[in-house]
């Protein structure tokens, strides 16, 4: 079944600079193959639930197995019959801004 999530991880107490441990996390959803796409605050994913959530929970754990206490912050879009959301969603808003 097509899902369709942000997801944002972050670790704690490691202190201001975060850059270095998101990079962990999103380099983990990039090697995983699935449609992605990363923007200031979140991290898009769309496959199959059981595919999106495996790399959802390999990301966080990444820092987790560090020792580093880590936050994810997830929204899910489940959609059956549906694939390409990632791009189409926006697409179709910025159809209606154009005209």
């Amino acid at each position: 079944m097509n899902t369709l999530v942000a997801v944002a991880i972050a670790p704690f107490g490691v202190g201001d600079e975060l850059a270095p441990y998101v990079a962990e996390a999103v380099r983990i959803i990039r090697d995983s193959g699935l449609p992605h796409r990363t923007t200031s605050m979140f991290t898009e994913i769309e496959g199959p639930w059981d595919e999106v959530m495996a790399v959802v929970r390999d990301a966080a754990m990444v820092l987790a197995d560090q020792g580093i206490r880590t936050e994810v912050i997830l929204k899910a879009d489940i959609r059956p019959g549906h694939t390409g959301t990632l791009t189409r969603k926006v697409e179709a808003v910025e159809k209606l801004l154009a005209e």
